[in-house]
This record gives structure tokens, sequence and C-alpha cells, in this order.
């Protein structure tokens, strides 16, 4: 038996007073609409039956509610029943809607509900409509499309982005090589953990593709002497490094070119991307194989560090519609697509989901603290928005349902190649 069976309390027992004989529904036949309790208990027990009986309880504000019969993860309140109603009709876009608008309170912590409600399972993973399908074609990552996708989620404003990210501004999976470790230590730790795997050597050239708001390509020239060519589309990250660089003196080893990484020419010694393949799109996974193939001649070293999946499916549909628009994180399948049709050999791939979800742990309590002022540069819709996203993705790491994939590799025949594991752990 689910630890979730069909208990269920309406206001007026929770009360104390006695419930009226019309409110014992059975939970398979809707009650009458006169029935106003025992309507809302029926579409909570819908609702969650349709979320895979998470251990959650639920309620409808002043009417009925439905609990569990072990320790409830969280608790969850709808403002109302047309709340209660629109989510049914949509639970993975419009809750999260309700949640940024206000109209759904949440008892307990946001990241365990939601692992709970992944862990579940129930549609979680299999959402697909034609709504869908129709943003994908609007988020297409076409060169403008591109350019209006990354505007929409990173050109917001650098001073927001700083409130939480930590010193270095990197906003990709850190590297905890200890779990002690702080934010801005596992950053740098990351940091040196690509550059180890690239076998970086002074006076070596560098191509990055998607570089945020600069600060790898800063480390790599800073700490392993190479020269560095970062490409980026986003306006406000390009400023920010190139201000960045001449700060710290390394504008002569750091060329920052605002534009898109399908513009990228010339031969260099590695070729890296970090967090920019969820924004490439599946169709133009072969151009980017091109692109890296054409750049490393036949001596060069890859790696593209991306949030995946272990089969093939869509970003969460709010996310993808509210937050990350034309994003996808491909399964390695997928990613296949990069490598083979170029005969790029893979030499190596790491799995750093866990890093990722503490990574993201950290970024939101960094958040938390500095939702005040979040909430005066934008309002308290966008504060719970954010709130929802970090918290959702960080369970979405935790309990499996995204990864983090880190590929090496190299033209078919390089033979200069590491021959062990051993330069990644013993700097």
């Amino acid at each position: 038996m689910n630890a979730c069976d069909e208990s269920v309390v309406s206001a007026s027992e929770r009360a104390g007073e006695p419930a009226h004989p019309s409110t014992a529904t059975r939970a398979d036949a809707p009650p009458s609409a006169s029935n106003g309790r025992g309507l809302d208990r029926w579409l909570l027990l819908r609702l969650r039956a349709a979320l895979g009986n998470p251990d959650i309880d639920f309620a409808v504000r002043d009417s009925a509610r439905i609990t569990c019969t072990a320790a409830p993860v969280a608790s969850v309140t709808f403002a109302s029943r047309a709340t209660l109603l629109s989510i049914l009709t949509d639970p993975w876009v419009r809750f999260g809607d309700a949640y940024s608008a206000g109209d759904v309170q949440i008892d307990g912590d946001l990241v365990w509900l939601l692992e709970a409600v992944y862990r579940a399972g129930g549609m979680g993973t299999k959402c697909a409509s034609l709504f869908r399908r129709a943003l994908a074609l609007r988020h297409r990552n076409t060169l403008s499309g591109s350019r209006d996708n990354i505007h929409h989620h990173y050109d917001i404003g650098n001073e927001f982005y700083a409130l939480w990210l930590g010193k270095t501004m990197a906003y990709t999976c850190a590297y905890y090589a200890t779990p002690e470790a702080t934010l801005d230590q596992a950053q740098i730790a990351k940091m040196d953990h690509v550059c180890r795997k690239l076998r970086l050597k002074p006076g070596e050239s560098v191509v990055e593709a998607g570089c945020g708001w600069g600060v790898f390509a800063l480390h790599m020239a800073r700490h392993y002497g190479v020269r560095v060519r970062a490409f980026n589309i986003s306006h406000e990250q390009i400023a920010y490094a190139r201000e960045r660089a001449a700060r710290e003196g390394l504008a002569r080893q750091v060329e920052y070119v605002e534009d898109d990484y399908r513009s990228i020419t010339g031969e260099y010694d590695a070729f890296v991307s970090i967090g920019m393949l969820e924004h490439v799109g599946v169709k133009n996974y072969e151009t980017l194989g091109r692109i890296a193939h054409g750049c490393m001649g036949s001596h060069g070293r890859g790696l593209i560090h991306s949030i995946g999946r272990n089969r093939p499916a869509r970003l969460q549909p709010w996310i993808e519609k509210r937050i990350f628009p034309g994003a996808h994180p491909p399964a390695l399948s997928e990613m296949a697509h990069i490598f083979e049709p170029w005969e790029l050999s893979i030499l190596d791939v790491e799995n750093l989901r866990l890093h990722y979800a503490q990574t993201l742990r950290q970024w939101l309590a960094n958040y938390e603290a500095a939702s005040e002022r979040v909430r005066a540069m934008f309002d308290e819709k966008f504060v719970r928005m954010w709130r929802l996203y970090l918290a959702g993705s960080a369970a979405a790491f935790s309990t499996g349902t995204l990864q983090l994939f880190q590929v090496l590799f190299a033209p078919r025949g390089n033979n200069d190649i590491a021959w062990t594991r051993s330069h990644l752990y013993t700097p």
C-alpha cells in the first residue's frame, strides 16, 4: 500500500465538526457540484494519483485536505478550486505559473517536495502535447532564434546573477573535490578538472564556444599560460568579461568575441564548451561537430560539458516556457551526432550530476539570502519563479531526472592522448 492512502479531512472535520454524509464520496466518482468540499477532495485525489502518489499532503484553502498515512515530505495548498482545476489540465506548466503568482503555498522544503514528485514518476517525464511541439518550433536555435533565446535568460542584468553565483560568476556545475568545499572553491576545482582533462600546456591556443561571463577563459590564461578566443552571443556577458579581463591584466591573452559558435574559424590546440550545448539544438549537433573538428586539426583535444538525460526527452515544460526557451538537455545517444559524422573519438565520459545538485543547493541558499534585493530589482512573482526554477533543478539532478556529462574527445588519428587517468587527480 502506498504511504499516501485515500485518507481525507475536510475543513469542518479539522475544526472538530462532524462530516456531512454527502462528503463521503468515493475517490473514483466525482461528487455533485453542490458538494463543494467533496468535489475539491476528489480533484485533489486525482492530482495526487496523476503525480504518482508522492508523500505529500494536498489541500484547497478553506476546503478539503488529503493527507498521507506516513509523515509527509511537505504540504501543498491551492488558493482555490479554480487554481486546482487549472493545474489539473496541465500540471507541469500551470503549477509553476500558479506558484509564481502566489496561488500555491508550500509548507516544507521546496527541493524535498519536488524530489518526491520526481521520484513518484507519474506523468512527469512523459509530457508531450501540441503546445510543447509548437513551443519548440517557436524557440528554434537558428542564428536569430539563438540570440533571442539567450537574451531571454542571460541578459536580465549582471547584477542579478552576481547576487547568487558567487565570486567566480560561473553559471555551470561546480566540482566538489570534498563535500566541505565552498561554492567558489568548487567552481575553481571544476575549471582545474577540465584543464587537466584537456592537458593544457603553456603557449597553447584554446577556443571556447559559449563562455558565459568569461571566468573560465581567464582561469585558463592565468593558471595554464594559454591563449584563448571565447565566443558568446550574450552582449551583457561579453561586456562584463571584457571589462574583467582588462581589470585583471589578461586582455592580451584572452579575446572575447560577441558572435555565434557557428562563426568560429581557425585552428587551435583545444576546443572546449561548458554549458552551451543545452542551447544548441539537436538539429545543429552535426554543425557543432564540424566546427570542433575543423578547430582541432589532427592533434587537438576537445571537451563538452553539458546537462543531459538518460534517454531523449524534452526539458521540463514550465522551465522551457518561462526560464530557458529553446533549451534541450541531450542524452548521450543524441550527443553522438556531434562526434560520429566527423569520426571524433570519445576518450572519456564522466557524470557529475550529484555535483550539480550540490551546486544548485548552494545557489538557492545564496538566492534566498538575496531575495529582498531580487524583489526590489524585479517583483515578487520573479522571486518565486526563479526560486522554483533553482529548487526544481536541484531536485532533478538529485533524483537522476537530469545528468551532467563531461565528454572528452579527439580527432581519430591523434595518439597524443592520456594513457591513464592519473593526471586528473595528481596536480
